[in-house]
């Protein structure tokens, strides 16, 4: 009788753990899918500014990418904050060689991480967009 019930225990348990597991598998693949298609959405909002080249357009391009990605899920706005810290951090260590360490660098990116922040939590990157900025963008 003993065995019967430490068999069906045995057989829950092993049922709980397996189904953990799956749910767990399924919860990082989609963290995972919406990662990439935030990564593929901050890649178009770079390759955008670029070829738009416009004057005063680049915090409108840093909240829109980091808005697009959030809104593929808390994957897309970890590869949004990922990408934008990276790049930001890339700026400063090369900013020191272009501006000797004036401090201008450092302006501009703390400007930019509040543009990241302002679309990464959803506000209307709109906010930031220039006066005359093609309506492509």
């Amino acid at each position: 009788m003993e065995t019967t019930a430490g068999v069906r225990t045995m057989k829950l348990f092993t049922g709980l753990i397996f189904c953990s597991l799956v749910l767990g598998a399924s919860g990082l693949l989609s963290f995972l899918g919406e990662a990439a298609r935030g990564t593929w959405d901050m890649l178009r909002a770079y390759q955008d500014m670029r070829e738009a080249n416009y004057i005063g357009a680049d915090k409108y391009f840093h909240a829109r990418g980091n808005y697009d990605a959030a809104k593929r899920g808390p994957g897309g706005a970890w590869a949004a904050k990922v990408i934008s810290d990276a790049r930001e951090n890339v700026q400063r260590f090369t900013d020191r060689f272009s501006f000797g360490g004036s401090g201008r660098g450092a302006e501009d990116s703390r400007a930019d991480q509040a543009a990241n922040e302002w679309g990464r939590s959803g506000r209307d990157p709109n906010h930031f967009r220039p006066h005359g900025l093609p309506d492509k963008y």
